[in-house]
C-alpha cells in the first residue's frame, strides 16, 4: 500500500467522481465533432504514409559498350516512300545506309478515306531473277569497275551499281532491266502518296546522327552523299513537310514520373522542295527503380531522356524571312536530320516512402491529443457561456 501511495503522488491525470461529472448537449456535439475530425485527419496520415515520391539523383554514367535504342513513329505526307532513304552515322565511322530492318514503312494513299498499304521493305522490282534464264548476262551501262563481272541481271542491281560509281540513276529510262520490271511505272503510281515510317533502330552510344533524305545514299572517304535527281524530276513538288508522332531513346518510364518526350505531337510543315531540317539531340541516361528495387535488379528500368534543340533552312540560301539580318548557307541536302550527343551523367529516379512508420504513429497521437485539447477548450467556452447567459437570464 505504501508503494502505490507513492506513485499515486505521480499521477498526472486526475479523476473526478461520476456524480461531479457534469453531461450537456453541447459536449456531446464538441465530442462528435472531435471524433469525426481525429477519423478524417489519421486517414490523411495513412494516405500520406503510403504514398510513394520519386527522387531523382544525378550520377555520372559508368556504363560502357552500350547500344543505344530508338523507337521512332514520323509521317511524311508529301513524298512517297521509295524517295525515303534512313541512314545512321557515328562518330566512330560505322554507317548503317538505306535502313529497312526493324523499320515498317507504310504507303499513305492521296486521300485519307483510302486504307493504306502497309509494307515491311518497299519492293519496285519484283522477284523477277528467278524468271531469268540463267545464261542471261543484263548490261550494267558502264557502271561495272573493271575486273568485276560486267552482269546487272536487275533493276536494283543496276542502281546500285551507279551508286558504286556516285552516278546518278533517275527513273530507269532507256535501261532494260528498269522498263522489263516497270520501274518507272511504279515510281509514278507513288508520286501522290505520302510516308509513315516506325520501327527501332539500334546504334552505337557515341555522337552521332540519323536522318531522311531522298535518294539512294552512297559514301566517300570524303563525305556522305544521295542521288537526289529523281527527287528534283519529279513533276510533283515533294517536301520534306512531317509529323513526328513519337521519339523516344529505350522503353517508357512509368507515366506520371517523368515529363514525356519533348518532340511526341510535333510537326512542321514547309511548301520549298529544297528544305532542311534540324534536331540536335541531348541524351541523358536515366533509370527508375520502383520501390525497394535497387540498380541491377529485376524489375529496374534503364532508359534515356532527351532535351531538343531545332532549326530549320532553306538550300537556296539568303536572308531569313523572319530574321532579315540572319544569312543561310546555300546548298545541302534536303531532308530531316537528328544529330544526338551523350551526355557523361545520368539520372536515377527512385521511388521512396517520404513518411516512416514512427512517424506515422507520432502523427496519430499528435492529431488525438491536439483535437481533444481543443475539443476542450471549446467545450469549456461554451459551458461557461451558457452559465453567465443563465445567471444574467436569472439576475
Amino acid at each position: 500500500m505504501a508503494s502505490r501511495s507513492r506513485l499515486t503522488r505521480f499521477d498526472a491525470f486526475s479523476k473526478t467522481v461520476e456524480d461531479a461529472r457534469i453531461r450537456t448537449t453541447s459536449g456531446g456535439l464538441v465530442t462528435l465533432a472531435s471524433v469525426i475530425m481525429v477519423l478524417f485527419l489519421v486517414v490523411g496520415e495513412i494516405r500520406d504514409y503510403r504514398s510513394v515520391q520519386v527522387h531523382p539523383e544525378l550520377v555520372v554514367d559508368k556504363s560502357r559498350g552500350e547500344q543505344l535504342p530508338i523507337n521512332l513513329n514520323i509521317t511524311f505526307p508529301d513524298i512517297p516512300c521509295n524517295l525515303l532513304t534512313l541512314d545512321v552515322m557515328d562518330v566512330s565511322g560505322e554507317q548503317q545506309t538505306g535502313i529497312t530492318h526493324g523499320v515498317h514503312l507504310t504507303r499513305l494513299t492521296a486521300h485519307p478515306e483510302s486504307r493504306p498499304l502497309s509494307t515491311e521493305q518497299l519492293d519496285l522490282h519484283g522477284d523477277v531473277a528467278s524468271h531469268l534464264d540463267p545464261s542471261y548476262c543484263g548490261e550494267c551501262y558502264g557502271a561495272k569497275p573493271a575486273g568485276e563481272k560486267q552482269c546487272c541481271n536487275t533493276c536494283e542491281e543496276v542502281r546500285e551499281a551507279y551508286a558504286a560509281k556516285e552516278w546518278a540513276f533517275g527513273d530507269g529510262s532507256g535501261v532494260e532491266q528498269c522498263e522489263r520490271e516497270h520501274y518507272s511505272e511504279h515510281i509514278r503510281a507513288m508520286r501522290d502518296e505520302g510516308c509513315n515510317v516506325a520501327g527501332h533502330l539500334s546504334v552505337n552510344k557515341v555522337v552521332g546522327n540519323f536522318h531522311f533524305a531522298p535518294g539512294k545514299s552512297f559514301s566517300t572517304p570524303q563525305m556522305h552523299v544521295h542521288d537526289l535527281q529523281q527527287f528534283f524530276a519529279s513533276p510533283k513538288e515533294h517536301t520534306f513537310s512531317h509529323v513526328i508522332h513519337a521519339l523516344s531513346f529505350g522503353p517508357e518510364l512509368p507515366v506520371g514520373n517523368v515529363d514525356p518526350n519533348p518532340l511526341d505531337k510535333t510537326s512542321h510543315f514547309t511548301t520549298e522542295r529544297s528544305f532542311n531540317y534540324m534536331y540536335f539531340i541531348k541524351v541523358v541516361s536515366t533509370s527508375f527503380l520502383p520501390l525497394g528495387v535497387q540498380p541491377g535488379q529485376p524489375g529496374a528500368i534503364e532508359t534515356h531522356q532527351y532535351s531538343v534543340t531545332s532549326h530549320k533552312r532553306s538550300l537556296s540560301g539568303g536572308s531569313d524571312k523572319e530574321h532579315p539580318d540572319t544569312l543561310h548557307a546555300r546548298g545541302g541536302i534536303p531532308g530531316v536530320f537528328f544529330s544526338y550527343d551523350i551526355s557523361p551523367m545520368k539520372v536515377v529516379n527512385r521511388e521512396v516512402r517520404e513518411r516512416t512508420f514512427l512517424g506515422l504513429l507520432t502523427g496519430i497521437c499528435a492529431i488525438i491529443g491536439g483535437t481533444l485539447t481543443v475539443a476542450t477548450l471549446v467545450d469549456r467556452t461554451l459551458y461557461e457561456g451558457g452559465m453567465r447567459i443563465r445567471k444574467m437570464h436569472q439576475g
